[in-house]
């Protein structure tokens, strides 16, 4: 929009081909109207909004806008860690801009983007991450909403226990279902009582439900795991389509780590397969090496557990530090195991 004028009051997005299986990855507020939204098919954001103009990624430009914003960040804190190409955590408590104003800080870096990248941005200041991500998206587009130290009880007891981090539609419905639905129902809870429900994020619960969270921003955040996959347009209907399809997933997946370089952390080996009826499952074992006969026994044994036709492959390796005693690739492949999880996906 910024770059073709003619799109400011149309509805658009940036997605793949409808004829290819292609989903929205971002969309404007002209197209949210319609009910577009992002992981949505395009062929079913299309059936929504019919004049839905769906524009490609342009990768590039989005990274090189990036680093622009990044840039400004900086100019104000050095704790800065980004989530996204889009989106970062600041931490200005000590900065000695705009009289130490958080608030003040906010606005002079949007008006800063916007005049410097020529996009809008919105902003949110609180007293922690948690609250922070939440205010962010309170005032979009272009505004900023802030959450005073004071303030934070009895926003965040109002607040619908949807919107606490890392609970999405099932947690939230059966909360909803357990009587909370917002987190002043919550906070009516024992802890014991919320870990018993909820196992190790019951205690997440408990704490967010009363505005506490001590994570830190952290201004380096290291890569756990690089990969690829692919959305076939037809699906691959046997185990011989999948091994045909995963040569060409393996050489991907060797540039990407090349990239980054990280030849030298890989810790696991990975294969994930989403099949025809959206089931997923990911097999993984121990490994330091892309080795491609490793990569067929992780898919064979994937697609073991689904025997049906494919959707979705994809190829990844986790990173870490090496403690020694890890595998090398497909040679101890029996010795060490394998180790996996299957679920069910939200289309």
């Amino acid at each position: 929009m910024r770059d073709d004028p003619s799109l400011q009051s149309l509805p658009v997005a940036v997605g793949g081909r409808p004829d290819q299986r292609g989903v929205i990855a971002t969309c404007n507020y002209e197209a949210r109207r319609f009910g577009v939204r992002s992981a949505m098919a395009t062929s079913q954001a299309l059936q929504r909004c019919p004049n839905l103009v769906v524009l490609r990624p342009a990768m590039e430009k989005y990274r090189a806008v990036s680093c622009q914003i990044l840039a400004i960040y900086r100019d104000y804190t050095e704790l800065v860690e980004p989530l996204s190409l889009d989106e970062a955590y600041l931490d200005v408590s000590n900065s000695p801009h705009c009289q130490g104003s958080a608030t003040l800080i906010a606005e002079e870096i949007r008006a800063r983007i916007a005049q410097t990248v020529g996009i809008t941005a919105s902003a949110g200041i609180a007293p922690n991450k948690f609250l922070a991500k939440i205010a962010s998206d309170w005032n979009k587009p272009n505004g900023q909403f802030v959450i005073r130290p004071h303030e934070v009880d009895a926003f965040v007891a109002a607040l619908p226990v949807k919107k606490l981090h890392g609970v999405g539609k099932v947690t939230a419905a059966k909360l909803n279902r357990l009587g909370a639905h917002t987190c002043a129902d919550l906070r009516g809870w024992a802890q014991a009582d919320l870990q018993k429900q909820f196992g190790k994020f019951g205690n997440r619960l408990y704490e967010l439900c009363r505005g506490i969270d001590n994570r830190t921003v952290q201004p380096s955040q290291e890569r756990k795991s690089v990969s690829v996959e692919e959305t076939y347009v037809t699906d691959l209907p046997d185990l011989q389509a999948c091994l045909q399809r995963l040569p060409g997933l393996i050489e991907d997946l060797e540039r990407r780590v090349q990239r980054v370089k990280a030849e030298q952390h890989i810790r696991k080996l990975y294969a994930k397969i989403r099949f025809a009826n959206f089931r997923h499952t990911t097999v993984e074992c121990l490994g330091t090496v892309l080795d491609a006969a490793t990569f067929q026994t992780l898919l064979e044994t994937g697609f073991r557990r689904g025997e049906r036709p494919v959707r979705l492959l994809g190829v990844g390796v986790r990173l870490g530090a090496h403690s020694g005693d890890g595998g090398t690739g497909g040679t101890d492949l029996q010795q060490m195991g394998l180790f996996g999880e299957a679920g069910q996906t939200r289309n």
